[in-house]
């Protein structure tokens, strides 16, 4: 029973290991099941055995694909309460999260048309959080709808891209940018004793 138990747990696991490899090189819209059991070595019933539909196979995908990865911390993004600094802190923290994993992101987000619709409400919902996180450190007479649109633009995906991997800017350069344009956007001066990347302790990339 134990060997068999075994068998199973393996096979389930190199399905997984399957579909993220999957994800990662053509995309979730390229991605089929009789591509991950020809991957995987198994049969797509066999496939079909251990997850039931795609959304249960998306879900482990992802979760085995994240707990792989160091996530951006909103929480220690709170512990700072200076607009400036927070919004240096937690840039820096996303925009290093984008970069580790961009192969894998920069397929998701191009396919988000085809991602199972509970998987595209988490990423909005992540999204939100993190904006909202942000905006938490401005005083309550800039949260306005220029400042939440302009830090969505900020958090986004495709704004890191479009700075870092497109038009080659380092991290720390596309975070001073977003930071400049986003507190300039809303009339917040950057004091003089504004933390700079190095005395934030934001891990550069």
């Amino acid at each position: 029973m134990s060997k068999r138990t075994e068998q199973i747990s393996g096979t389930h696991q190199r399905i997984i290991d399957a579909a993220v490899t999957l994800h990662g090189s053509v995309g979730p819209a390229r991605t089929t099941i009789a591509g991950i059991a020809e991957k995987a070595g198994v049969t797509r019933l066999t496939v079909y055995r251990h997850f039931s539909d795609d959304e249960a196979l998306f879900s482990a995908c992802s979760s085995h694909w994240l707990s792989q990865q160091q996530l951006p911390d909103p929480e220690e993004w709170s512990r700072h309460t200076e607009p400036h600094e927070r919004l240096t802190v937690g840039l820096s923290d996303l925009y290093r999260f984008y970069r580790d994993g961009d192969a894998m992101l920069v397929r998701i987000y191009r396919d988000w048309d085809s991602l199972p619709q509970k998987h595209r409400s988490d990423l909005e919902s992540r999204n939100t959080h993190f904006r909202d996180v942000l905006l938490e450190a401005f005083p309550e007479r800039n949260r306005n709808p220029r400042l939440s649109a302009t830090l969505s633009h900020g958090i986004s995906f495709w704004t890191w891209r479009s700075l870092c991997h497109d038009n080659g800017l380092s991290n720390d350069d596309a975070v001073e940018v977003m930071c400049t344009l986003i507190t300039t956007a809303v009339g917040v001066k950057e004091r003089p004793d504004a933390p700079t990347l190095e005395n934030t302790g934001a891990r550069r990339p």
